[in-house]
């Protein structure tokens, strides 16, 4: 694949780097096409040595190649990352004053826009308009993660991780997950490794189910699904809240490679601070009976529900209207507990009372093994308890899952003893093995 990578001046230009090695290790042609100011950040050098290639941020060198016309129109995509307030205001009004400008207006093909600012710039009513421009005309943007940014500024703005830049350019080309290097998937393939079985065995027999235009990938094509990502948050008072440490990476990847299948994906995403999969239907909440509400409303005519969020299990009985000070003298604080709604459980439950085989419904088990229970115990207890269709296990702790980029899940399956066991592996990979496991249902 021929990848034009762009970059322009903004601080974020060094993730650009790792972004430029994810392609090139994964096999593919890439072209560096870096404005003047991104030099001032990444120099020359470091783009030709990592691409390969010689870099140029003007349209004189090399000019009997008419590169500022011939790179755009040999390009498969054209990805820009960090794409700055200046050179969205320039490409939403077609100006051309340098290499890169001149290759988004002749390319024609999937143009992958991620934005990188301070908030205040991100927000900009201008910005904004610009950015709804480029959309109008087919440019796919990614909305900048929230997050720590120039100094001890910190919100939305934040340019995305690689990896996650690199997997959202390849839901946008159709592509199954994605296989950079330090994952389980061959150097050189788009397609994600096939995971192996609890047994050991690779599973070859699932590796069409990976590829566009194979039958077992294209079963998700036109269908609704709706997956949950993120944790829901209980408010103690107007600042306080109990939650827990989930990222949303494992829905994201879910939402993204659902809509690469061709899904029409609804997302109820509890506090996600990362980018949303663009093509998905966001809904964002906050606690888990305003995910409850969110997820029965999408539901109701779905044909897959994956809740791969982690709603908080309790919720404090009352929620102060002011914030809880210290006692003076130094005591203790109790808060009473009660118990949220099991929302699978409501969901099998609805789908009960309608006599219907559909949504086929998916649910996911933190757990974590104790003293009376191993964790495959535990979660065999709960798939029970719940009556899902799938159930997917992963076992957390303080520096396990939460947050991570890799996965090691257990899936289960209604009516079968066998246990399937994916990773360790990224937690695209994981999505897509998710996603086979629900076609099988299908």
């Amino acid at each position: 694949m021929r990848v034009v990578l762009g970059v322009s001046g903004g601080i974020a230009a060094y993730k650009a780097c790792s972004l430029l090695r994810l392609f090139t290790e994964s096999g593919h042609d890439v072209t560096v096409v870096p404005t003047a100011a991104a030099l001032s950040f990444v120099g020359a050098p470091t783009w030709a040595a990592l691409s390969g290639k010689p870099v140029s941020t003007d349209v004189w060198t090399r000019v009997h190649e008419v590169p500022h016309v011939r790179i755009g129109q040999t390009a498969d995509v054209v990805v820009v990352a960090p794409a700055t307030a200046d050179l969205l205001a320039k490409a939403a009004h077609g100006l051309a004053d340098d290499l890169l400008t001149n290759t988004l207006l002749t390319a024609r093909c999937p143009v992958v826009v991620a934005p990188a600012m301070h908030t205040e710039m991100w927000l900009h009513p201008a910005t904004q308009a610009n950015v709804a421009i480029l959309r109008e005309r087919g440019v796919h943007v990614i909305d900048p993660a929230e997050g720590r940014l120039t100094g001890q500024d910190s919100g939305p703005g934040r340019l995305p991780e690689p990896e996650q830049l690199y997997a959202a350019v390849l839901a946008v080309l159709g592509e199954p997950g994605s296989a950079p290097a330090g994952s389980s998937a061959s150097a050189g393939s788009l397609a994600p490794a096939v995971p192996a079985d609890a047994d050991g065995r690779e599973g070859a027999d699932r590796a069409g189910s990976r590829e566009p235009g194979s039958a077992a990938y294209d079963r998700l094509n036109g269908l609704k699904v709706v997956v949950s990502a993120g944790g829901t948050r209980e408010p103690l008072d107007p600042v306080r809240y109990l939650g827990n440490r989930s990222s949303g990476k494992q829905g994201l990847a879910i939402a993204r490679a659902a809509v690469a299948r061709g899904a029409a994906v609804t997302l109820v995403a509890a506090n996600v601070a990362l980018p949303t999969p663009e093509g998905a239907t966001v809904v964002p909440v906050g606690t888990t009976i305003e995910m409850q509400e969110a997820v029965a409303a999408a539901a109701a005519d779905a044909d897959v529900v994956i809740m791969a969020a982690a709603p908080a299990d309790f919720r404090p009985m009352t929620t102060s209207d002011s914030k809880i000070k210290k006692a003076k003298d130094g005591g203790a604080l109790r808060v009473e507990l009660v118990e949220n709604p099991d929302i699978v459980r409501g969901l099998v439950e609805d789908r009960a009372r309608r006599g219907s085989s559909r949504p086929v419904i998916v649910s996911f088990a933190a757990e974590t093994g104790d003293t009376a229970m191993s964790v495959l115990e535990h979660a065999r207890e709960k798939f029970a308890r719940k009556g899902s269709d799938l159930q997917v296990t992963n076992e957390v702790g303080f520096d396990k899952t939460f947050g991570q980029d890799d996965n090691t899940v257990h899936l289960l399956t209604r009516g079968e003893d066998a246990v399937r066991t994916v990773g360790p592996a990224s937690k695209d990979v994981v999505a897509e093995a998710v996603l086979d496991a629900v076609v099988d249902l299908l």
